[in-house]
């Protein structure tokens, strides 16, 4: 059953859009896996913060240090990992 809202479910029928089951964890749909937190942990690895400032501090260097690509690239694979999730029929995939 759809993570939705009934009254989401149904102005999405009226609009002629069928809403397809999703479970409630997919490996290969799950977000954190994938781009932005894969990278942001690998420039996390490692480092010790003696308090919650140092931590958000290194969080906005990683903010930063990314290019306006990094963030649109990641977005742009995300159609592609989508359509190997309904080609596949929501079976699992490398």
């Amino acid at each position: 059953k759809p993570h939705v809202s009934k009254k989401t479910l149904q102005k999405l029928s009226e609009l002629g859009y069928e809403t397809l089951p999703h479970p409630a964890y997919s490996p290969d749909l799950a977000l954190t896996d994938f781009h932005f937190f894969k990278h942001l942990d690998n420039f996390l690895t490692e480092k010790i913060f003696r308090n919650d400032e140092e931590a958000k501090t290194a969080f906005e260097a990683f903010i930063e240090s990314r290019t306006p690509d990094f963030y649109a690239n990641g977005i742009n694979k995300l159609v592609s990992r989508w359509q190997q999730c309904v080609d596949s029929n929501g079976c699992y995939f490398e």
